[in-house]
């Protein structure tokens, strides 16, 4: 039995394949303006890499912002749900998902089947998402794929006086007219986005263990800063922590076909 799934955000857009329990494949591309002709990319590219086609999909589900409206999927799940079973999924021991995302940030709790028990999601402001970084790096010049590692390299990391991301892009640019370090607003801006995510894993409470999925797992210096704030240390995944919530979908695919 093969099955997919596809998780549709609103920075990245990812798919994911499995047979029989064992993962064939998964890919992850930016998103553009149309979630359905992103989900379409995402899953031609890798079906035919997996020398596959739709018509041999036992069955797919959608996730993700656009979850609702994907032609393919035969259902849809939140990415709550789908990330709390991709990860468990790869370590059973996981309890704790940090799922932080380009427009928010979830705190998730499964039990020892990674059945979901509880989660707390952040508020409608974006400070301790994805966003905040790529608003930052902008003002920057650089990629925000380089901001977790220049921030490693800060000895005095700069403190942010606003939470708002736009007015965290404002600051920035002023910062570095002022000729501020890079990798000191690097490391500043990255400690601000852990300590909004670190406030809301706290209100959960967290339970061991504790692993970090989505976009920002990827970015070593908010982990990083995150574990000190939460005084421990991530479980580490196989698999991408970006293609978590696609795994997680194809996982629920199985069980509906």
């Amino acid at each position: 039995m093969i099955t997919a799934g596809c998780d549709v955000g609103s920075l990245t857009v990812k798919a994911a394949v499995i047979r029989d329990g064992s993962i064939l494949g998964y890919e992850i591309i930016p998103a553009s303006a149309d979630a359905i002709n992103s989900a379409h990319r995402v899953m031609d590219v890798l079906l035919q890499r997996l020398d596959l086609s739709y018509e041999d999909l036992d069955y797919c589900v959608s996730t993700g912002y656009g979850r609702k409206i994907i032609p393919f999927a035969g259902d849809n799940l939140s990415e709550i749900s789908c990330h709390g079973r991709g990860a468990h999924f790869l370590n059973p021991s996981i309890r704790t998902i940090i799922d932080v995302g380009g427009q928010d940030c979830k705190a998730i709790r499964v039990n020892r089947k990674g059945k979901l028990k509880k989660f707390l999601m952040n508020d409608k402001c974006a400070a301790g998402t994805g966003r905040t970084l790529e608003l930052a790096a902008e003002s920057m010049g650089i990629d925000i794929s380089e901001l977790g590692q220049l921030s490693e390299k800060s000895a005095n990391p700069i403190t942010l006086s606003f939470i708002c991301s736009i007015l965290i892009e404002i600051e920035v640019r002023q910062m570095i007219l002022e000729g501020e370090d890079a990798v000191d607003i690097a490391a500043g801006v990255n400690n601000l986005v852990a300590s909004r995510v670190a406030g809301l894993v706290r209100n959960l409470p967290p339970k061991q263990d504790i692993v970090m999925t989505g976009g920002l797992a990827k970015n070593t210096g908010v982990v990083t800063s995150l574990e000190e704030k939460l005084k421990t240390t991530f479980v580490s995944l196989p698999e991408d922590p970006q293609a978590i919530g696609a795994l997680g979908a194809a996982l629920f695919a199985a069980d509906r076909a």
